[in-house]
């Protein structure tokens, strides 16, 4: 049997990857720092899809995590063929009112240890020119956001370092996938259910079986990028296919002049994905941050 290692599995978007990847006949790594969630996510996926399922109890922001994780990994025997790394924390305050701690912990948690992670059980599937490796990244990855710049700032690490790894492991057989959800309806949000049906409804919020789904396809088929929800849906949106040739701003093309006169076009970085497609692209940003400030901040 082959396996699936996935950080952050007891709850959300990762215990759905464990339960998708359980139906598809992997057995299941469950790897999170909630022991009794974590056996109840496995007793679950035990009666659900009669998986072998296998828990590691751990706090994945320790400097040593990783090494742990494959350390145990390896002397059950197991071939992990996938790994999802998903774990992750959400900090809604502005940089001077975030104590130190909590940024040590967030970094650790979102790069270091996913770094060591794809690196010792991405050695293994590159001997065996077999693999994959999805990265759960953000659509914060492509923009700014105060309020949550620590948080986005990680996101766009994992942005940029799931590119360059994607183009060193395809030519061994081994797929390399960033997913960049939007909101998803997961206790990282700490909102009511009144709240969680209106951002549904909107179409602001995905479920997560919803995002699951489309990241798996996206990373079956070996594609570096899946950007499921409300961002992908939006035309302006910086994340959606290949950007056509840049727009630039002049008489003959007024747009860009009139977006970049909006309260938020300082924030927005001008590059060849934005500069043309702002007014959109400035819509989905004001909708996002009204909420995120509305509800956490």
């Amino acid at each position: 049997m082959k396996y699936a290692v996935i950080t952050g599995a007891s709850s959300g978007m990762g215990l759905e990857f464990a339960r998708q990847l359980a139906e598809r006949g992997y057995g299941i790594v469950v790897i999170s720092d909630r022991p009794d969630e974590n056996r109840r996510a496995a007793e679950s996926l035990r009666e659900r899809s009669h998986a072998d399922v296998r828990v590691i109890d751990l706090d994945l922001a320790l400097p040593e995590a990783a090494e742990t994780i494959y350390r145990e990994v390896s002397d059950w025997g197991l071939e992990v063929e996938i790994l999802v790394s998903n774990a992750g924390m959400l900090l809604f305050s502005t940089l001077e009112r975030t104590p130190l701690d909590r940024l040590d912990r967030i970094v650790a948690l979102h790069c270091a240890t996913p770094i060591k992670l794809i690196r010792l059980f991405g050695q293994d599937m590159l001997r065996r020119h077999q693999g994959y490796i999805l990265i759960t990244a953000s659509s914060t990855a492509w923009m700014p956001y105060p309020t949550i710049s620590h948080y986005a700032a990680t996101k766009a690490f994992l942005k940029s370092f799931s590119q360059s790894v994607w183009y060193e492991f395809r030519r061994y057989g081994v797929g390399v996938t960033a997913l960049f959800p939007g909101a998803v309806d997961t206790p990282l949000y700490r909102l009511d259910g009144r709240k969680r049906k209106w951002l549904l409804r909107l179409g602001m919020m995905q479920t997560p079986r919803q995002t699951v789904e489309a990241a798996l396809r996206t990373l079956f088929r070996r594609r570096y990028r899946c950007v499921p929800g409300f961002f992908y849906e939006t035309d302006g949106c910086p994340l959606r296919g290949r950007p056509g040739p840049p727009v630039v701003a002049g008489p003959e093309n007024p747009r860009p002049q009139q977006a970049a006169r909006q309260g938020l076009s300082r924030f927005l970085p001008q590059n060849r994905f934005l500069v043309g497609r702002e007014t959109n692209f400035t819509l989905s940003l004001r909708l996002r941050i009204i909420v995120l400030t509305k509800y956490f901040y």
